[in-house]
């Protein structure tokens, strides 16, 4: 048996990358791969490819990104290596370490976390991740109420209850991200976190301790006043999936609109964190 490679080249990736994945799986994709540049890898057996399906993916649909790709055919018997060649452990601050199953445990870090990403993003390979796993590295979860917006592999979510936090709340709006946050939750034995399928709608009526949202500017700008009704009085909101140049403005605008105020940001390559306190 045989695998195609599709690599997709999609800008601006944060807006594509998610999508194109949705509507690749409804044809047949079985795995996806985002690499460090933001680059898509997907990945079906040959006996399902169909350049005309792959062609004609986003016709009719009003995407706001381009999207171009290229294919490679890969042999069975490299398909693991392809795989794990592709997918490489992070070392956050030099204290959190993201694996996936098949790499060893690295000695002497305070947080090892298994994931396997599947068909669901947040592998800390994207630099919005990494930089919201450094600023929850920061923060005291001890007995804290934490919630993960748009939590794609749940990463966060495993780490602040690793943290202790005392309760967890991981929602996405994708299936695949949900099904993925239960199997990398089992996987990492966190009992305290509960995954639910849905938006800003869903979040359960109760306040929070931290709030973190790793989605795009307008989802945030959008639901920014819904995170603000479930933040305690002593809460904090770390927000990323942004621009720091473009973006970082009208988030601040925003959130102060909402009553929150500016503590500080972060920024790796041209992508940010931001840091806000009630």
């Amino acid at each position: 048996m045989q695998y195609i490679e599709v690599k997709c080249h999609i800008q601006p990736a944060d807006l594509g990358n998610e999508i194109v994945t949705a509507f690749l799986a409804e044809i047949g994709y079985e795995s996806f791969m985002e690499t460090e540049d933001g680059t898509l890898l997907a990945y079906i057996q040959q006996a399902f490819f169909n350049e005309k399906k792959l062609k004609h993916l986003l016709d009719g649909k009003n995407v706001d990104f381009t999207f171009s790709y290229e294919i490679n055919t890969i042999q069975e018997e490299n398909w693991n290596a392809v795989w794990e060649s592709n997918y490489k452990p992070v070392l956050i601050e030099n204290t959190c370490f993201i694996r996936a199953p098949f790499h060893e445990k690295r000695k002497n870090v305070q947080y090892d976390i298994v994931i396997e990403p599947k068909m669901s993003f947040g592998t800390a390979h994207h630099e919005t991740t990494a930089l919201m796993i450094s600023y929850l590295l920061e923060e005291d979860c001890n007995n804290k109420t934490v919630l993960d917006m748009g939590s794609g592999t749940g990463v966060l979510a495993i780490l602040a209850s690793i943290k202790n936090a005392k309760k967890v709340y991981a929602i996405d709006n994708d299936e695949w991200a949900y099904d993925n946050c239960i199997e990398n939750f089992e996987r990492n034995k966190v009992k305290n976190i509960q995954a639910i399928l849905g938006n800003a709608n869903h979040i359960p009526n109760i306040q929070f301790d931290i709030i973190t949202a790793n989605i795009n500017r307008n989802v945030l700008v959008q639901d920014m006043n819904t995170y603000v009704q479930h933040l305690k009085p002593t809460g904090i909101v770390l927000l990323s999936g942004f621009y720091a140049n473009e973006d970082m403005d009208i988030i601040k605008a925003n959130a102060a609109t909402h009553g929150l105020h500016y503590h500080s940001y972060k920024q790796k390559n041209q992508w940010a964190a931001v840091k806000f306190y009630k």
